[in-house]
């Protein structure tokens, strides 16, 4: 079965193409990179190129992998809505994947592990999941980076792991944790071929996401919503 992933959560994002066989991972066929800024008008002819140039079609695909959040509301909206429009027109099933999950799973690490992405404004996104055997996420929060922190000390008896692809982030828990045992450790940002392998496994365990159903994982409210709350 041929799987389209995309990710368009950050700056940078991407599109994947791969072949999943019943049993096995996926094959992921190529990996085509997507700037920042301009994803509405890059995402569908990019995926037509891609499927044109392996000498395919819409029609051949068989299911979709998506980067649901946390990350830009922009990017984010860009990408559910071009994956939905293609998963309703074709009736193919969504695998709806967090990018802290796959930022878990990208640091060959095992039990339990928190997965951190810088958030901006001083604040990071901390994904605390159990890797044994299979994923299992106990929760996925918002948290100042002197909270992360902290909460990282406390938990350095039961975490495995710290893993992120933020370098100021890995460097903190590193001193923060100190001689606890605690490994960190600093990877490259997943790309959509990660979101490709983690959606195979989604769909295998029957864990996916009508069309109709697919929402942003936002974790952190935006501004609009913010800002339109009333003063106390």
């Amino acid at each position: 079965m041929l799987l389209l992933a995309a990710d368009t959560s950050g700056k940078q994002g991407s599109i994947a193409l791969a072949e999943c066989r019943a049993g096995e991972t996926c094959a992921v066929i190529e990996v085509v990179p997507l700037a920042g800024g301009t994803f509405s008008a890059q995402l569908v002819p990019q995926i037509a190129a891609l499927l044109e140039k392996h000498g395919l079609g819409k029609s051949d695909l068989g299911a979709f992998a998506v980067a649901s959040g946390p990350g830009s509301f922009t990017g984010l909206r860009v990408g559910l809505a071009a994956i939905k429009a293609l998963a309703e027109a074709l009736k193919k099933p969504i695998a709806a994947i967090s990018l802290l999950e796959a930022v878990a799973c990208s640091g060959a690490a095992h039990g339990r592990v928190l997965a951190v992405l810088d958030a901006g404004r001083g604040d990071v996104y901390v994904g605390d999941y159990e890797l044994d055997p299979e994923v299992r996420l106990h929760s996925e929060r918002l948290l100042s980076r002197a909270e992360f922190l902290t909460e990282a000390k406390v938990a350095a008896l039961s975490v495995n792991a710290i893993v992120t692809p933020d370098a100021a982030s890995a460097e903190a828990a590193r001193i923060s944790t100190g001689a606890s045992g605690i490994s960190v450790k600093l990877i490259a940002h997943p790309h959509s071929g990660v979101i490709a392998r983690l959606g195979w496994d989604h769909l295998r365990r029957g864990q996916t996401v009508r069309p109709e159903d697919l929402e942003a994982n936002y974790i952190r409210h935006s501004d609009a919503e913010i800002f339109s709350k009333p003063k106390a």
